[in-house]
């Protein structure tokens, strides 16, 4: 292999206001550039570093200017070999028309230094209504290099037969230009990593031959880097899931004297009983809801996205949660936020008051949603040492795990490109994935939440990191047909 560094350079060209700069922002996860809806807002060509090697090579990204005028463009470009182009270029557009100027050097500067072009269409309209289409095929046969077309502005995530047959909708015509050496979807706002894979795998078979092992070794970079980052990711919500499924809570002594025990006896101080294993509900759900929200946060700080809008994750996926199990609509959505993290602050504001008029009616609508099913469904209750405590069931740590899933599904699809996390669709789709990956392993559930219960808290984890592993590179795959995933 050859061993000396190299620099290789895509050029990202489109119509303008298609999303470049947004699609180069996701790419490159950072802020880079300037994003609005308007024409033209990338005035300049900018280079960005996307990938470097411990090699020293290097990866980068151009940022082009939109194309406005494609005809007129075409024809200055033909004329570029002689005194007229040039005077007209240089002296006429220079000074009367800058963005077209500027139009015309970025694609002089693709056609000396670009080993593939990335041109980005806008896949929410239909090619043959695209009217600059033709002339910009043209232009980019005039570049003269090997063009892959991305898919951007595909809307939602949606299953993976839909978004194949756009994808060949667009290739079908787009076969009778040669320059197109491949068309992907790539699309700004909410891709995974696991699909940009698809795309440096595509680029790399398109870079000349002196430059491979070079970027061979760029793309193990970012392999590295995205497996350590999922790794992580995991482990985050291990945690979180091994920390509730040990988290227990005491009930409160039955300090009611000697009237109290009598009342007790014949059945009359059930309602005291009740309200002592509710108090310990709710404390569990507060310390539960704090959880979720700090890994959250986490999650989205590994994602170079911004931790504060931890609560916007969450709402996203309650929205698109359903809830498994008996119960009507109101306390499914009580039990959706509780199990999402959506319902974070709600508990300690309301322990602060106990069960009162008001608030306390919310901490028993909570309470009832998780119980309605029979109190084993949601809590356990066991004595120990003369003292009761109560801890989240099985099957509810199971709805747990599908929420963590869900979670973590949504922070991964972000795109990164609009900056801080924008609130979309964490899609219902997700949830019937995530939950047929789960299902061959009910019975090595039922021994985890045991060993997790009973075993050192970094140990636990571990262990459903690893089940977490399993499920989620299998819910990828069935989103992402053909995605590989190295070993973590």
């Amino acid at each position: 292999m050859n061993d000396t560094p190299v620099l290789i350079q895509l050029a990202l060209i489109s119509h303008t206001n298609n999303g470049k700069t947004t699609l180069a922002r996701t790419l490159i996860g950072a802020d880079v550039g300037e994003v609005r809806d308007a024409a033209h807002v990338t005035t300049l060509a900018e280079s960005h570093p996307l990938l470097t090697s411990a090699a020293g090579d290097s990866l980068q990204l151009w940022d082009t200017p939109g194309f406005g005028d494609s005809v007129r463009l075409l024809r200055r470009l033909a004329m570029s070999g002689n005194p007229i182009g040039w005077f007209l270029r240089e002296v006429f557009d220079r000074y009367r028309d800058r963005a077209f100027w500027l139009s015309q050097q970025a694609l002089r500067t693709a056609r000396e230094s670009a080993d593939v072009v990335l041109y980005l269409v806008n896949s929410s309209e239909n090619p043959k209504d695209a009217g600059y289409l033709a002339p910009e095929m043209n232009i980019l046969e005039w570049l003269g290099k090997p063009v892959v077309v991305l898919l951007n502005q595909l809307g939602p995530p949606r299953p993976a037969h839909d978004e194949q047959a756009e994808q060949a909708r667009w290739k079908h015509h787009l076969d009778s230009y040669p320059v197109v050496r491949d068309v992907l979807a790539l699309d700004a706002f909410a891709r995974c990593w696991v699909h940009e894979r698809v795309f440096y795998e595509a680029v790399g078979k398109l870079v000349g031959e002196p430059k491979r092992a070079g970027y061979a070794r760029l793309f193990a970079t970012w392999e590295a880097n995205n497996l350590e980052r999922f790794r992580l990711a995991l482990r985050l919500c291990a945690e979180q899931l091994a920390a509730a499924a040990q988290d227990s809570e005491p009930l409160e002594a039955d300090r009611g004297g000697i009237l109290r025990s009598a009342l007790k006896a014949v059945g009359l101080a059930k309602g005291g009983e009740q309200q002592r294993q509710e108090r310990a509900m709710g404390r569990l759900i507060e310390r539960l809801e704090l959880a979720i929200a700090k890994s959250t946060a986490q999650l989205l700080a590994l994602h170079k996205l911004d931790a504060s809008q931890a609560a916007c994750i969450n709402a996203r996926v309650r929205d698109n949660f359903a809830i498994r199990a008996p119960v009507d609509k109101a306390q499914a959505g009580l039990l959706g936020a509780i199990i999402s993290g959506a319902a974070t602050g709600l508990s300690a504001d309301l322990m602060a008051g106990g069960l009162t008029f008001g608030t306390g009616a919310l901490l028993g609508g909570v309470v009832g949603a998780l119980t309605l099913a029979g109190a084993a469904w949601g809590f356990n209750t066991s004595t120990e040492r003369n003292q009761s405590t109560m801890q989240f069931a099985d099957e509810f740590l199971q709805t747990l795990l599908v929420g963590s899933v869900l979670r973590y599904l949504a922070v991964a699809h972000f795109g990164r490109g609009r900056g801080n996390f924008v609130e979309g669709e964490a899609p219902g789709f997700w949830q019937a994935e995530v939950e047929q990956a789960l299902a061959p392993h009910a019975r090595e559930l039922a021994r985890l939440w045991q060993e997790v219960r009973s075993g050192d808290l970094d140990k636990a984890a571990g262990r459903v990191s690893e089940l977490l592993a399993k499920v989620v590179t299998h819910t990828l795959t069935q989103l992402y047909p053909g995605t590989v995933i190295g070993p973590l």
